[in-house]
Formats: C-alpha cells, sequence, structure tokens
C-alpha cells in the first residue's frame, strides 16, 4: 500500500484522480501462506478459479443436491486450504528443511491415503450395482482405518516439516488426498438410503470413520488460517460430548457413543448444517464480488473518497479510518483483516496528526469492527441471521440501521472530542484528494447501490449478489482499471483464496453447533437463563452477554455469532424476548468480542501496526466502542430501536438515543465544548443513560439534563472551539 500526496499543479479535467491512497486492494499475504511459481502456480490458480465458478454456476444455473454441494463446499476449501498455508513456519526464514526421513515418512502415509480414496471409488460402484450397504470389515479395514491413519499422521508431521515458501510438502499433499477421500465416502453414502441412518445403530460405521477424518481436518485447516482460539473452544466442545456422564449440575448429561455422535456430526445437524449453508451460498458469493471490487480498484476509491469527504476535520484520517473501514469491513466480513487492510494507511497518518499510538490502533479497530453491523451487507452476520431464525434478509438489515448509526456516532464523537481536547488539526488541502475529482468516478458505488436496490425489489440474495458481481466488471469499464478476461480470472482466484479462512472457520462453527444440538446443552443453557430471569431479567441479560463475549474471544465474527446464537439466543426466546431481539442482542455482543480484552483479535491486528501495547490497544478500543455494549441492552427496552413500532416511535428514540450517544462520549472525552469537570461527567452519565433507555419520560430527563449541560458550557467556555490549524 502506498501513500503519494495530491499534486496541486495538475489541472487536466480528464483526470480523474490524483491518487492518494493505493494498494487497499491488494490480497494480504499471510505469514504461513505459501507463495508458488511454475507449474503449481498455474495448478492453484486454476483450482481456485474453478472452485469459485464451481459456486457460481451451482447457484444460478444449476442447483445440485444440497448436501452434495456443501460436501464439495467444504472438500475444495480443504484442498485449496492445504496446499496454500503451512502447517508451521518456512525454511526460509532460518534456512534449515526437514530431514530426509520427514519425507519419506509422508510418502509411506500417502498409501493409506490413496488405498482410501481408491475404495471409495470401489464402493461407489458396489452401491450402484444393487448392494444396500457395504460389509463393516470393508468400511473398516480398506477405508476407515486407513484413512484416519493416513490423517493423524500427515498432521503430525505437518507440525514439524520445513519446507520453503515456494515448496508443497508431501504431508500436506496427504491431507489433500484425505480430504477428497472423505468427500467422495460421504457423497456415495448420503446419496443412497443409508442417508436416513444417521444417528441411529443401523448408521455404517463408515460414515463415523469419515467424520472423525473430515473433523480433524477441519480443525487443522483452521488453526492454520484462524489460529488456536477457535480449535481450543472446538476441542473442549468435541470433548463434552464424551465426558458428559460425569460431569456435575446442568451440564450433565447421558452422553453419546463415538458412533452416534460422528454419524451425525458430518450432517445438517453440524458440519453441514446452518453455517455451511451460509459459506456455501451467501459468503462464498460476497466474497466473488468483494475479489471484483478489489479488481476494478473499488477500494481505494472508498477510502480516498473518505479522505476527501473527512480528512481536513480535527483529527481528519480518525474521521477517515472510521468511514473507510465501516465501508470495507461491510464487504469483507472480518474485523481483523480489515484493520490489516485499511489501517496500515490510516494508523501512520493518525499518528502523524498527534494522536497517540495507542488511540489510533484503537480507533482503527473499533471502526472496523463497526463494518461488521453495518447493513445492508454487516459482514457474514446478516445472512447466518437470516439462515437460523427464518427472518427475510431485508428485515434484517432494515433493522440494523438505528444501531449502526449510533455505534459510528459513537465512535465518531469520541474521536471528534479527543481531537478537540488535545488541540489536533486536519489534514492539509495538499495533503488529500481533490473532491472535485473523485466526484466524478462517484458511479463506482454502483455495485453496492445495485445490490441494495435488488434486494428491496424483492430479488433473492443469490441474484442480488451475482448482478451486483457483474455490475462490478460493467462499471470498470468506465474507470482506469477496465477488468478483461484476465482480471475476471484473477478475481475469480482471489475469491476461491479468499474464502478458505470463513469457510473453514463456519465448517469449524458447525462441528460446535452440533454438539450443542445433539447432546442438547443448548436447551439446559436455556433453563439457567430462565432461572436467572425469575429473579431479574437485567441480571439474565448481563449473563448473556458474557458468555456471548466469552464465546467469541479469539474467533471470527461469523463463528462467534453462530456458537452464540446456538447456545445463548435460545435462551433469551425462552423468557420472553423476541427472536430478532434476541439474536441481534447476541450478535452485536459476539462482535464486539474483537475489541474486548483480554482476547480482542482486531486490537491485537492494530496494535501490530501501531506498535503500541496489544494489552494497552485493546482496552483503549474497548472504550471507544462503548456504545456497542450498551445498546444492546435498549433493544430489549425499547425495541423501536429495531425499528419494531410506529414511525414516531423509531423517529423518537433514534433521535434521543443518538443525543445520547453524544452525551455518553463526551463522558468517557471529559470534553463537550470544553472541559468537563468530574461532577458534570457524573450527570453526563446519567443524561446519556437516560436518552438511550428509550422511554418518553426518561427521553424528557435526558433532554433536560443535555440542555443545562449545554447552557453551562457554551457560559464557561463561550462555545469557543480550540484552535487547530488546517
Amino acid at each position: 500500500m502506498t501513500h503519494t500526496p495530491d499534486s496541486p499543479r495538475d489541472e487536466r479535467d480528464d483526470v480523474v484522480t490524483p491518487i492518494v491512497v493505493e494498494g487497499v486492494d491488494e490480497d494480504a499475504v499471510e505469514p504461513n501462506r505459501r507463495l508458488f511459481e511454475g507449474w503449481k502456480w498455474w495448478l492453484f490458480g486454476i483450482l481456485a478459479i474453478a472452485y469459485s465458478v464451481f459456486h457460481l454456476y451451482s447457484l444460478n444455473i444449476y442447483p445440485i443436491e444440497t448436501w452434495s454441494f456443501r460436501i464439495i463446499h467444504i472438500c475444495g476449501a480443504l484442498v485449496l486450504g492445504f496446499g496454500l498455508y503451512a502447517g508451521t513456519r518456512f525454511a526460509d526464514d532460518d534456512g534449515k528443511a526437514s530431514p530426509l526421513w520427514h519425507t519419506v515418512a509422508a510418502w509411506l502415509a500417502m498409501i493409506p491415503a490413496a488405498y482410501a480414496l481408491i475404495q471409495t471409488f470401489l464402493m461407489q460402484q458396489t452401491m450402484a450395482a444393487g448392494a444396500m450397504r457395504i460389509e463393516p470389515a470393508v468400511e473398516a479395514w480398506h477405508f476407515g482405518f486407513p484413512l484416519i491413519l493416513a490423517t493423524a499422521v500427515a498432521i503430525l508431521l505437518s507440525w514439524t516439516q520445513r519446507d520453503h515458501r515456494g515448496r508443497l510438502p508431501v504431508a500436506d499433499l496427504v491431507l489433500m488426498v484425505c480430504a477428497m477421500a472423505v468427500a467422495s465416502y460421504l457423497l456415495v453414502m448420503f446419496n443412497s438410503p443409508l442417508r436416513a441412518s444417521t444417528g441411529t445403530s443401523f448408521a455404517p460405521m463408515g460414515i463415523s470413520y469419515a467424520a472423525i477424518a473430515g473433523s480433524a481436518l477441519i480443525l487443522e485447516l483452521t488453526r492454520r488460517v484462524a489460529g488456536l482460539a477457535l480449535v481450543v473452544i472446538s476441542a473442549i466442545f468435541l470433548l463434552y460430548v464424551f465426558a458428559g456422564p460425569w460431569l456435575p449440575g446442568f451440564l450433565g448429561y447421558p452422553g453419546l457413543s463415538v458412533g452416534r455422535f460422528f454419524s451425525q456430526v458430518y450432517t445438517d445437524a453440524g458440519v453441514l448444517g446452518p453455517t455451511t449453508a451460509v459459506s456455501s451460498t451467501y459468503i462464498i458469493l460476497f466474497i466473488i464480488f468483494a475479489a471484483f471490487l478489489q479488481a476494478s480498484k473499488v477500494g481505494d476509491y472508498f477510502v480516498n473518497f473518505a479522505f476527501a469527504g473527512a480528512g481536513r476535520a480535527r483529527g481528519g484520517p480518525a474521521k477517515v479510518s472510521i468511514f473507510a473501514s465501516g465501508l470495507m469491513g461491510m464487504i469483507n466480513g472480518t474485523s481483523a483483516g480489515n484493520v490489516v487492510s485499511t489501517g496500515s494507511l490510516t494508523i501512520p497518518l493518525m499518528k502523524k496528526v498527534g494522536y497517540p499510538a495507542r488511540s489510533a490502533g484503537a480507533i482503527e479497530a473499533a471502526a472496523s469492527t463497526g463494518g461488521q453491523i453495518m447493513p445492508p451487507i454487516m459482514g457474514a452476520g446478516a445472512f447466518i441471521m437470516a439462515e437460523i431464525t427464518g427472518i427475510p434478509y431485508t428485515e434484517i438489515a432494515i433493522a440494523a440501521i438505528i444501531p449502526s448509526i449510533l455505534y459510528f456516532a459513537s465512535v465518531y464523537f469520541m474521536v471528534d472530542f479527543e481531537a478537540a481536547r488535545k488541540g489536533m488539526r486536519g489534514m492539509r488541502k495538499e495533503e488529500i484528494p481533490q473532491f472535485s475529482k473523485l466526484i466524478k468516478q462517484v458511479y463506482l458505488f454502483a455495485p453496492i447501490i445495485i445490490l441494495v436496490a435488488a434486494l428491496f425489489m424483492g430479488y433473492s440474495v443469490i441474484r442480488a449478489g451475482t448482478l451486483a458481481t457483474a455490475s462490478a466488471a460493467v462499471v470498470s469499464w468506465l474507470s482506469p482499471h477496465k477488468m478483461g478476461i484476465k482480471s475476471i480470472l484473477k478475481a475469480l482466484s482471489l475469491a476461491g483464496t479468499m474464502s478458505i479462512q470463513i469457510i473453514a472457520v463456519c465448517a469449524c462453527a458447525g462441528l460446535i453447533v452440533g454438539v450443542i444440538a445433539l447432546t442438547g446443552v443448548g436447551a439446559r443453557f436455556s433453563s439457567l437463563l430462565l432461572g436467572l430471569a425469575g429473579v431479574s431479567q437485567l441480571l439474565a441479560l448481563v449473563f448473556a452477554m458474557l458468555i456471548s463475549i466469552l464465546l467469541g474471544m479469539g474467533m471470527p465474527t461469523t463463528a462467534a455469532y453462530a456458537v452464540a446464537a446456538s447456545v445463548v439466543a435460545p435462551g433469551l426466546i425462552d423468557i420472553g424476548i423476541q427472536p430478532l431481539v434476541a439474536h441481534f442482542f447476541v450478535f452485536y455482543f459476539a462482535v464486539v468480542s474483537a475489541i474486548t480484552p483480554p482476547v480482542a483479535l482486531a486490537s491485537y491486528a492494530a496494535a501490530g501496526i501501531s506498535g503500541d501495547n496489544a494489552m494497552g490497544t485493546s482496552v483503549a478500543s474497548f472504550k471507544i466502542g462503548l456504545a456497542a455494549f450498551i445498546v444492546p441492552f435498549m433493544f430489549f427496552y425499547s425495541p423501536a430501536m429495531l425499528m419494531e413500532g410506529s414511525w414516531l416511535q423509531i423517529l423518537r428514540v433514534g433521535a434521543t438515543a443518538t443525543i445520547g450517544i453524544v452525551l455518553l462520549s463526551a463522558t468517557v472525552q471529559a470534553w463537550f465544548f470544553g472541559p468537563v469537570k468530574a461532577w458534570q461527567r457524573l450527570v453526563m452519565l446519567v443524561g446519556a443513560m437516560f436518552l438511550i433507555y428509550g422511554g418518553i419520560y426518561t427521553d424528557l430527563a435526558g433532554l433536560a439534563i443535555g440542555a443545562g449541560l449545554v447552557m453551562m458550557q457554551r457560559s464557561s467556555h463561550g462555545g469557543a472551539k480550540p484552535a487547530t490549524s488546517s
């Protein structure tokens, strides 16, 4: 990513730029990502393109059977993932490659892996010839045991392999073959009458063998692309399945056998359930959309537009960060990833105009996290919520409008008051792009506008997403970055690569969802919430908040919400909360877990760029995003915040809550029209809570407090703001 100042001498009308920002759309290369050359580059490029095209074709032209589609979806991500992401650091770091015995052991593991794959084709022929099922001994000795052995050995070898960044180790090739063997067997069995036997004593044990190997492969790929947090949580849930009979209290249950559990966990009760349903349709489609936007350089334009619009305001780069990170985060669906893409530009610029490193990182983390709750796309959360609740997507997007305004208003005024308190300047005119030139490219917003319009005209999410993707290619022909065949293929390849992390995370979350569904722990948690609600509904909500944040710590937004929605949301619904309100409550806290200490992924990513302490940055970002920890409670007390009620109620609640957010920001920053005394901050906090609460009488009381504070501040400070340089 580069930053080049505007050139005021370039006055040609046909020049739409100067460019301030370049490279926002570049694909970030993770530390364990392989960079191939030659035939390997061609092979994985073609595989990634084929993977994207498969989804576009299946979703729009020729649908295939649901379970088969999801099995292929996961298998493709596993094959691409093990090919592109290493299980450990590269030998390039210190020059020490794996010894010869390591490669020999991997080739030996390839023998049972290939044998298991071949057996799946022989089984398919046997079933096609009229057999009702495969002999248990054949499934065990000719498929299950070889597959599990090869998977276990290859995973262990991948943890110790040390190869160069451009090589594909044999151990990872074995894992790719194992993934294909799992998918091949499940496709055979789930397209036969034996599919109905899952979860019973009549289920073929081969399904359990395939599920055990498949679960191990999913966990290993998740470790490579998303870290250990989700893997550890998944392992705890899987351990719970078999430890249940020995646990005390409401956690105890009779237990499940290995065969019965694993014959069900790789069905729509678990891995192939809601999380994979969403990743195989909406998420993959919007990743392709995002890749097309990247190929047409729309991301650069979004950030440049934000600079032109907000750069000259006091604390300009921080306000640019809010707008740019909100736009980018809405599309790319990951808080930490958004921090890396936009923060590498905005954080240094914030430091340049006077923000401390900690504040710069915290602002970027809070803004990037807010992108996940910003309609219409909301990362991937809105689509998962629609899948789980059955509530139409458009209704969810509309319900998110006021909460997202409140969140970004909170971050904006936190930034503004801090800039005023510290006397920060905005960016100079020559440091930002010319708005008059950028406005000529406003048509680059067309794909987003077409997406929103299509959704609200009644088109399905899939059709609307496809239209928006196609429009991104068409619109690019009006810009300097025209998309030809080469650019389109590059975008499809990029989409296949970008999708690996989110698909692995969704599949891993599916394991947790399967445990919750098959053990009934969610129902027992609901009974616990009911008991708490009998004492105090507020206490039950606080407990639900803590569990949602705890489950989301260290996890990507998608997985965090999927797990919390399975554990917490049913309990909230049982205590009388509307499903939409309950799921939004859980969703918000799953999202803000990214900026909640002690494990805050977005804050840690920002700290890595700013150079500040990670824990200090997470505490600061928690403070800036404070509104997100208060507003969800108001969903319960004032459903009008989610567009539930008359227009008059909605307008009143939206307006007064926004004023309350301003007062809350002033309370935190100890600045309003000037410095705020300690007793005034306390009164201001009370007024803010009254206004955010949403009741008529509390609104009147809050407005009275706010008006009194405004008059007091203006008389004390004369309404003057600190001087800022321009």
